[in-house]
C-alpha cells in the first residue's frame, strides 16, 4: 500500500509541476516562445547544397522507418543507427566546425553544437520515437495474440475436462 502512497505522490509532484510549467508558457507574450525558432528558421540558408541533402536524408530514412514497420529487425537497426548517430553528434560538430569552408556558406558550428542539434540529432530522435512508438504498438499486438491464444487453450482444457 506504501508503494502506491508513493506513486500517487509522484504522479501528484509532476501533475503540480506540468500546470506550472504550463502556466509558464501559457502568460509569456506573444511571440515570446516562438521568436527564436523563427529567427534560427531566418538566420540559416536553408538552399545550401547540403542542407537540402540532409533534409532528404532525414526524409528518406523517416520514409525507410514507415514502410518497414512490419520487419523488427530493420527497425532495430534503424533505431540502433539513428541512437549512435545521435551519439556520435558532438564528434560531428567538431568535424564540421574545423571544415565548415568546403561545403558552406556560413559558419553553423558553434561549440555547443546547438546547430548540429537541431538539424542533426533532432530529426533523427523524432524517427527514433516514430520506430519506438510502432515497436509499442506491435508489442501490444502480439500480448493481445497470445493472451487469446491462452484463452482459448484455457477454454478447450475446460471443456475437454467437462466431457
Amino acid at each position: 500500500m506504501a508503494s502506491i502512497d508513493g506513486m500517487a505522490g509522484m504522479v501528484e509532484d509532476l501533475s503540480i509541476e506540468l500546470r506550472r510549467q504550463w502556466d509558464y508558457v501559457a502568460s509569456a507574450p506573444d511571440g515570446a516562445l516562438l521568436g527564436p525558432v523563427f529567427s534560427f528558421l531566418r538566420a540559416v540558408d536553408w538552399m545550401e547544397p547540403w542542407l537540402l541533402l540532409l533534409i532528404i536524408f532525414h526524409a528518406g530514412l523517416l520514409t525507410v522507418a514507415i514502410r518497414t514497420r512490419e520487419n523488427n529487425n530493420m527497425q532495430m537497426l534503424l533505431f540502433t543507427f539513428g541512437l549512435l548517430s545521435v551519439y556520435s553528434a558532438e564528434k560531428i560538430n567538431t568535424l564540421l566546425a574545423r571544415n565548415w569552408e568546403r561545403f558552406s556558406r556560413k559558419p553553423y558550428f558553434d561549440r555547443d553544437g546547438v546547430f548540429v542539434s537541431t538539424v542533426w540529432s533532432g530529426p533523427l530522435l523524432l524517427i527514433g520515437t516514430v520506430i519506438l512508438v510502432n515497436t509499442l504498438r506491435t508489442l501490444v499486438k502480439l500480448l493481445v495474440k497470445w493472451k487469446r491464444a491462452e484463452l482459448k487453450h484455457r477454454a478447450y482444457l475446460a471443456r475437454k475436462r467437462s466431457s
